[in-house]
């Protein structure tokens, strides 16, 4: 019996080849497709709600609010304070400005853009509370500004943190006087 040699070779042609690369792009782009179709919703639901959105620039009349005055308004689900400061409480927030003892030093000038007007978010930096000191009658502590009665940090007339363990003053929200005695916060 004579015995034969089959050999047996695969060839690779340019047809075969274009014929699994494009099985493989076009399996990637509907898996792509499809993972982003099943994503989006989720990804969409990390964007702020209407409300929120709705809050997130406030006009204020600041015009009827008298000398030595403060008021709260709500943005953003935070108490926001302004204070129409006095002169002699503008002096006493400059005078503090070399003061070494401060917790963290910041000039008065660069707390406020009008010196008249004080304008901070009224959350203790210390554990999320609010301060003291906006309505008639509550404690402002040694410093004139505001007293945390959670774990006794106070302010002063700039909202700067003056003792307790609060280590940073009070955040400044975004804001700028629109002129006609409105200030848009946000």
């Amino acid at each position: 019996m004579s015995t034969k040699t089959v050999t047996i070779t695969t060839a690779i042609d340019g047809n075969s080849t274009n014929r699994r690369d494009f099985l493989f792009i076009s399996t990637a782009a509907v898996a792509a497709t499809g993972t982003a179709m099943i994503a989006w919703p989720f990804i969409d639901s990390l964007n702020p709600s209407a409300d929120t959105r709705a809050q997130a620039n406030i006009d204020i009349d600041i015009s009827q609010i008298e000398m030595g005055q403060r008021v709260t308004v709500k943005w953003q689900g935070r108490p926001v304070f302004i204070v129409r400061r006095t002169a002699d409480q503008i002096a006493a927030a400059k005078l503090d400005d070399n003061n070494s003892g401060l917790i963290d030093p910041a000039t008065d000038a660069s707390r406020v853009q009008q010196e008249e007007w004080l304008i901070v978010i009224g959350v203790c930096t210390h554990l999320g509370c609010i301060p003291l000191g906006q309505s008639d009658g509550e404690p402002l502590g040694k410093y004139g500004g505001w007293y945390c009665p959670c774990h006794g940090s106070e302010y002063d007339i700039s909202g700067r943190v003056r003792r307790g363990p609060a280590p940073k003053n009070l955040y400044l929200p975004p804001y700028e006087f629109k002129g006609n005695g409105i200030v848009s916060i946000g």
